[in-house]
């Protein structure tokens, strides 16, 4: 699922973020500051770009990413599928593929 929408390459819309994983993430951000893109930029920017699905290999996994539409930069300003709201709004096959995050 996510290979197939990472090829797409097309801009989805940001559905939102689970507040349990929002608070993770910014407890993160509090303890390790400058290691990623700030939580709340970060947002913002996916609201206002949208977003795409970026995959990376390694030898035995491959790993899906959210990433705001107008950048390529996994480290520094990546979500996971799992850190998305499930809403009635949402493609069938990101839903699918927030499933899957959740599930693994």
């Amino acid at each position: 699922m996510g290979r197939e929408l990472s090829e797409k390459n097309e801009k989805i819309p940001f559905p939102g973020i689970d507040p349990e994983a929002y608070t993770k993430i910014k407890a993160s951000e509090q303890e390790f500051p400058g290691y990623v893109t700030p939580i709340d930029e970060l947002l913002e920017r996916f609201r206002t770009e949208g977003m795409r699905v970026v995959t990376s290999e390694t030898p035995n996994n491959l790993e899906v990413f959210l990433v705001p539409f107008d950048t390529g930069d996994i480290g520094m300003d990546s979500l996971f599928p799992r850190h998305l709201i499930l809403s009635e709004e949402i493609d069938e096959n990101l839903r699918k593929l927030i499933d899957a995050s959740r599930n693994r």
